[in-house]
């Protein structure tokens, strides 16, 4: 988006210079992006790295990255290697397979110390990585994509890429992120390949041939424009005045019906009008540096008088996951974590975390002591705090409602109403706008509650379709809080049983593409 603009101040300001500085941009592209500009290259000082690609594809990518490392270990000269996995998961599983096979070699091998890397890692394990191994043995950084560019590394030699990454990509027409394993592209497997060669010459085991690396991968990566949610996307840009986003000049023109799904949630939320222009709701909403839903229900919580609470919930929401499970110790983790559960449902329980660190005057000890990652609570006070700073810009009154929790859940269910699943009598539950079967994710307080209702913050597909960060609501609230979205059912059509529980979306979201302009429809 900023480029478009920056393109269309380029075009009538001759004085203005534009220059684009990076390691790992496609030159070519920006060039011709930007009126066939001139590509300057600066050479780095790089070291030469032998890239090794397998004969065949590799039926198991995580054993054999395994072999692999063992194999450099045992075999090769001293130099420290890096591995890149896709997960949390996956790394944890590596680390402990490599152990056990480095422990069942005996002890007159030279120690392999074995390192994970991944963002929810607290962030004292992570520093280890950036220190020397002793003399006489070798370390192997087991990291996801973040030490493809993130992080550099001292002393790698060797690198192992099975070719691999972990991606959001949502889907537009169920509203749903998953997170999917794909090939990496040709522009990331040389950024991993590059790793090797930065403090002497390398090596670059690529578990994947030739072939696959010249034909089947990708020049570079799909721009995250054209694989994610992009309501906060054009809420700025409707605020910056950029109302026909069809024709908007993007570098990486994103899919259309996931441009109209951004407009279409927006209406519903009321930050569009009936013509797709901003209304004043939409405005203040874009003030905030969140997801229109968010900013919704920081703005709906005034109203209600909880601003203060969900102030704190949209901050811990807006962070990466705050609990901690190591492999070794998981029960003993999820018995912590089960004493913060709240009957009303995850975003209360996240509530009631924060609440407690701040009662143990925000102690790393108290974090420590309850498996939960001070770095990532730090993170969300830091949010808490730009956020109260905007609401103080704008006069918007900072009042608690104490233990009145229904009033917390109002407010979020006015921003997440799109959200809302019904409890299924065969499995599961049905999510309201596209009848989808999903279920409560295991990590949630209401995983054995099963409410007849529930909100989620977001759908992850892994090995089911998920609801992330659940919480139980009343049916009549949805109706309530947003009328544009939802109506009551016709009860003369209706069985007895069901007369209070029917509630039909007001449109169909892609058969009409046009259809949430509901003045037009109504004509």
């Amino acid at each position: 988006v900023l480029f478009g603009l920056l393109k269309g101040l380029l075009a009538r300001r001759k004085d203005l210079k534009l220059i684009c500085t990076s390691a790992t941009l496609d030159a070519e592209k920006y060039s011709s992006y930007f009126f066939e500009c001139p590509i300057f290259t600066i050479p780095g000082r790089t070291f030469p790295v032998e890239v090794l690609y397998t004969k065949a594809p590799e039926a198991d990518y995580m054993d054999a990255a395994l072999i692999t490392v063992m194999q450099i270990h045992l075999q090769e000269p001293p130099g420290d290697v890096l591995l890149f996995l896709t997960g949390q998961e996956e790394i944890d599983t590596a680390c402990q397979i490599l152990f056990e096979r480095m422990k069942s070699l005996g002890p007159s091998l030279p120690e392999l110390i074995i390192l994970p890397v991944y963002s929810a890692l607290p962030s004292e394990q992570q520093t280890r990585i950036f220190e020397a191994a002793p003399p006489g043995s070798r370390k192997v950084v087991i990291a996801t994509n973040i030490a493809e560019a993130s992080l550099t590394i001292d002393g790698i030699f060797y690198v192992v890429d099975p070719g691999f990454v972990k991606q959001k990509v949502y889907n537009a027409k169920v509203g749903m992120d998953s997170l999917v394993v794909v090939p990496i592209s040709q522009a990331s497997a040389r950024q991993r390949s590059g790793r090797a060669g930065r403090t002497g010459p390398g090596k670059c085991y690529r578990l994947y041939t030739e072939q696959a690396y010249k034909n089947e991968m990708l020049p570079t990566n799909v721009p995250e424009i054209q694989r994610t949610n992009l309501g906060n996307t054009v809420l700025q840009m409707k605020a910056m005045g950029v109302n026909d986003l069809l024709h908007f000049d993007f570098m990486d023109a994103p899919p259309v019906q996931t441009l109209v799904a951004a407009m279409e949630a927006l209406y519903a939320l009321s930050a569009l009008d009936e013509e797709g222009l901003l209304t004043r709701l939409g405005r203040r909403m874009a003030e905030f540096p969140l997801e229109p839903p968010m900013s919704k229900i920081l703005i709906a919580s005034v109203e209600l008088g909880c601003s203060d609470e969900v102030l704190t919930v949209v901050a811990m929401l807006s962070v990466q996951n705050i609990w901690y499970r190591p492999k070794e110790k998981q029960a003993q983790a999820d018995q912590k974590r089960s004493k913060f559960f709240q009957a009303e449902g995850d975003h209360i329980t996240l509530l009631a975390v924060y609440q407690g660190w701040a009662a143990a005057k925000f102690s790393n000890p108290w974090c420590f002591e309850n498996f939960i990652q001070a770095r990532n609570m730090r993170k969300a006070q830091d949010v808490r705090k730009q956020l109260l700073t905007i609401m103080d810009r704008y006069k918007l009154e900072i009042e608690t409602c104490g233990r009145n929790f229904t009033k917390v859940r109002k407010a979020i269910t006015s921003g997440y109403f799109t959200h809302a699943a019904k409890k299924d009598p065969q499995e599961g539950y049905k999510t309201m706008d596209e009848g989808q079967v999903v279920y409560i994710h295991p990590s949630s307080a209401l995983f054995n509650r099963n409410p007849e209702w529930c909100i989620y913050h977001e759908l992850v597909l892994t090995s089911k379709e998920y609801m992330r960060e659940c919480m139980a609501i009343e049916p009549k609230w949805l109706t309530e809080l947003a009328p544009r979205y939802y109506q009551q059912a016709d009860p003369r059509h209706l069985s007895k049983r069901k007369r209070n529980e029917r509630i039909e979306p007001l449109y169909d979201r892609f058969n009409d593409p046009n259809a949430w302009r509901l003045s037009k429809r109504r004509g």
